[in-house]
């Protein structure tokens, strides 16, 4: 461990830093206040010993600087070197930051005493502020583990419906369009059926990727929605930008090109895509992220029936007043 010692006295000094040293310190010099708090900031000690009559600026002062450079967590023990020993000029370095205070002459054995209970207390601390780092690490990642998917490593309908709640009451806030878009992978019941379940799960994880790898914006979110549907939520994003996003997602994925022989509609996987945009507060009889929902289900219905392997996006006002006489969804 390092002990930086701010001492003007050179001989007290010298007996400060052989002690040290014998019990097995590293021991760094300053001599004056100013070379203290430097020392202090590029060596960053275990444990300071400080007078408290400096030229400059006094240990009190030094102490309070001290303090206003250590790190969130970090504490580092001072223990005054002073000449004086009455309770007020006690009192008034401990307020200021220091943790003990030996008058000199200092004796030899209270010093190491000192120094071996402060190391404790140092070394306790730093492994309470790493088992900390490691306890929000793990929260963090716990964190992550709820609102990612299991398998295809995207969100999931958990974050889903928390992010599309929260962009519609931010998007209804600043009087934004949002955009939401649902998929479905074209006949993929059909590609289980044939090739397996371990293979489905691949060409899930193929499929996710190639949809999340083409959303470009950090706000826009890609989540499983479940089995082989995913939904995306496109904040700021009007039908217009929808249709663009849509279509590059569709092509995305079209590009992966896995063979899916059972398709009806082409050898390889696709996926239908339907959207709904709104004004969130604005559009009428669109008065909830759920029927925002809805609609973008009802356009991934009309993208079924007019062939499935495209993407059908509108304004939620359009899809609100259609009168189809089937079911969404279907």
């Amino acid at each position: 461990m390092k002990v930086l010692v701010v001492e003007d006295t050179a001989t007290t000094a010298a007996v400060l830093v052989r002690h040290l040293e014998a019990l097995g310190f590293d021991a760094i010099v300053a001599k004056n206040g100013e070379e203290g708090v430097a020392a202090f900031v590029r060596e960053r000690p275990d444990i300071v010993l400080l007078d408290i009559l400096l030229p400059g600026i006094d240990g009190i002062e030094v102490a309070r600087r001290i303090r206003a450079q250590e790190r969130d967590g970090e504490w580092t023990p001072v223990i005054y070197l002073s000449a004086k020993h009455d309770d007020a000029a006690i009192e008034a370095g401990l307020s200021a930051g220091g943790d003990d205070y030996l008058t000199k002459p200092i004796s030899p054995v209270v010093l190491t005493a000192k120094l071996r209970a402060m190391q404790r207390l140092a070394q306790a601390q730093k492994s309470l502020l790493l088992l900390t780092q490691r306890l929000d690490e793990a929260n963090r990642r716990l964190q992550e583990m709820v609102h990612v998917d299991g398998l295809t490593g995207v969100a999931n309908r958990r974050a889903f419906d928390a992010r599309l709640s929260e962009e519609w009451r931010r998007c209804a806030r600043l009087e934004k369009p949002l955009t939401l878009l649902l998929f479905d992978v074209d006949y993929f019941k059909r590609y289980n059926d044939s090739r397996g379940h371990l293979a489905g799960d691949d060409a899930l994880k193929r499929v996710a990727q190639a949809l999340s790898g083409a959303l470009q914006r950090p706000g826009d979110l890609l989540a499983r929605y479940g089995g082989e549907e995913f939904a995306a939520v496109l904040p700021e994003v009007d039908d217009e930008g929808g249709k663009i996003v849509a279509e590059r997602m569709r092509a995305a994925v079209a590009a992966l090109r896995i063979p899916h022989p059972d398709s009806p509609i082409g050898q390889t996987i696709s996926v239908s895509i339907g959207g709904a945009s709104a004004l969130p507060g604005k559009t009428v009889g669109v008065d909830s992220p759920a029927v925002l929902l809805d609609l973008a289900d009802r356009a991934l219905y009309r993208a079924k029936a007019a062939g499935r392997n495209r993407a059908v996006v509108l304004p939620a006002a359009v899809l609100r007043g259609e009168s189809e006489a089937v079911t969404p969804g279907a």
